[in-house]
C-alpha cells in the first residue's frame, strides 16, 4: 500500500470514498506478495497494482460497486476457479484480495496511520478480512513501542489484545501475513481472519568506499527501496553532489561510523553491508566488527587475492570461521559484469538471491513456481 497511499490520503482527507484491494495471501506460484495494493478513486480512477495485470479488471470491477456502497469482500483468484481465464490468472498461481471501501467513516484512523508511514514510524495494521459481518473491515493500529496501546479497535478488548502482541512481533520482523483468532481473540480458535501489514522504516545499504562503483550502487539501492549511505574517510571523495542518490554521505572511518550506528541500535537484520574500499586499512577493522552484527548481507570488493589476503588478516584479528562464512567476497554474482553499473547490478543480484534463497540459476533452467511468496497450500475460506 506505500505506494498509493498518497492518493489514497488525498481521498480521505478529501471526504471521498475510494476502495482499495488488497493482496493478503499467496499460494504457490502468484505475481505479487501480500501487501501489494491496488485502489479505486471517487473520479473512477485506478492506482497501484495487485497481480502484474493479471486480475487488475476484476478487482476494479469489485472496488467500483464497493466504492459505491457495497459490503467489504475477500475473494480469491487462481487457475482452479473457473472464471480464471477471465481474468487471466494462468500462471499457476492463487491470491487472496481483500476489497474494501476507504473513507473518514470506515477508517476514521487512517489519516494517523498515513502520517505514521510517511514520517517513517514503524506501525501495523490490523484488518479482520473474514467473519461476523460487524467485524470484517475493522482496523486496528498497533506502534513498536512498549507502552503505546493500540488506536482503533476490531471489536472486542480481547481480542485487541492478542492481535496486539501478535502484531507487534511481525512488526520486529518486518512480516505481512493472515492469523486466524476466535472471536474474543482465542489463538486456537476459529471464526475471525486477520491480515497484519506491517509498515516499518526502509532497509538499510551501507556502502563503504566513495568510488564510481558505489555511484552505481546507490542508484540501484535507492530503486530497490533501501534508504542509502555512502561513506569514507576521504572528504575529497565523499559528497554529496558525487552521490546524489543516495540519502546521506558521511565522512568518517567506516569501522568508527559503524559501530556508531551500531550503538545507536540502528543497524537490524534487514540492513545490508557493501564494502566497496579494497584497501585493508579500512576494510580488515570494518569487516571484522560488520560480521558480529546480525545484518542480512555482508559483501566486500575484491579480487580473489585480496580476498585471500584479507581472510588471513581478519583471522588474525580472532574472527571465526563461521563468521567467515558469512562474507560474501568477492562481491556479487556471476553475471559478467564489466562497468560500474553491470557490478552494481550483480551485487543487487546477490543480495536479493540471499534475501529470498534463490540460486542464481536461470529460471530456464529450472523447474516448478518462479514466484514463490509461501510454500503451504491455501485454505480454504468458503
Amino acid at each position: 500500500m506505500r505506494d498509493i497511499l498518497t492518493d489514497l490520503l488525498k481521498w480521505w482527507e478529501n471526504g471521498e470514498t475510494a476502495a482499495v484491494g488488497t493482496v493478503v495471501g499467496t499460494f504457490r506460484s502468484a505475481p505479487r506478495a501480500a501487501g501489494a495494493a491496488m485502489a479505486v478513486g471517487a473520479d473512477g480512477s485506478a492506482v497501484g497494482s495487485v497481480s502484474g495485470g493479471c486480475v487488475e479488471g476484476a478487482v476494479y470491477e469489485l472496488g467500483t460497486g464497493i466504492r459505491s456502497g457495497g459490503a467489504a469482500v475477500l475473494q480469491r483468484f487462481g487457475v482452479s476457479d473457473d472464471d480464471a481465464f477471465s481474468v487471466g490468472l494462468t500462471c499457476g498461481g492463487i491470491i487472496d484480495i481483500f476489497v474494501e471501501p476507504l473513507s473518514r467513516g470506515t477508517f476514521p484512523e487512517f489519516g494517523v496511520f498515513a502520517a505514521a508511514v510517511l514520517d517513517g514510524t514503524p506501525v501495523a495494521v490490523a484488518t479482520v478480512i473474514d467473519g461476523a459481518a460487524d467485524r470484517v473491515g475493522r482496523h486496528l493500529l498497533v506502534w513498536a513501542q512498549d507502552g503505546s496501546g493500540p488506536t482503533g479497535s476490531l471489536g472486542s478488548m480481547r481480542l485487541d489484545d492478542a492481535v496486539t502482541d501478535d502484531a507487534r512481533g511481525f512488526l520486529a520482523a518486518g512480516r505481512t501475513g493472515v492469523l486466524t483468532y476466535g472471536p474474543d481473540g482465542q489463538r486456537r480458535g476459529a471464526g475471525l481472519r486477520v491480515f497484519i501489514s506491517s509498515f516499518a522504516p526502509a532497509p538499510r545499504m551501507l556502502v563503504f568506499g566513495a568510488i564510481d562503483f558505489a555511484a552505481a550502487l546507490a542508484r540501484i539501492g535507492s530503486f530497490l527501496g533501501y534508504r542509502v549511505t555512502v561513506c569514507d574517510a576521504r572528504p575529497v571523495f565523499a559528497t554529496a553532489k558525487r552521490f546524489p542518490l543516495a540519502d546521506e554521505v558521511v565522512v568518517d572511518w567506516p569501522h568508527r561510523y559503524l559501530h556508531r550506528q551500531a550503538a545507536a541500535g540502528a543497524i537490524d537484520q534487514r540492513t545490508v553491508v557493501c564494502v566497496l574500499t579494497h584497501d585493508p586499512k579500512f576494510d580488515v577493522p570494518l569487516l571484522e566488527l560488520a560480521l558480529t552484527l546480525p545484518v542480512s548481507y555482508i559483501g566486500a570488493m575484491g579480487s580473489r587475492r585480496t580476498h585471500q589476503d584479507r581472510l588471513e588478516a581478519l583471522r588474525r584479528a580472532g574472527v571465526s570461521e563461521s563468521d567467515l562464512g558469512r562474507l560474501s567476497s568477492p562481491i556479487g554474482l556471476d553475471l559478467g559484469a564489466r562497468t560500474p553499473e553491470e557490478t552494481a547490478i550483480s551485487i543487487a543480484a546477490e543480495i536479493i538471491a540471499r534475501q529470498w534463497s534463490g540460486g542464481g540459476r536461470p529460471l530456464t533452467d529450472l523447474d516448478g513456481a518462479i514466484h514463490q511468496h509461501v510454500e503451504h497450500e491455501a485454505p480454504d475460506f468458503g
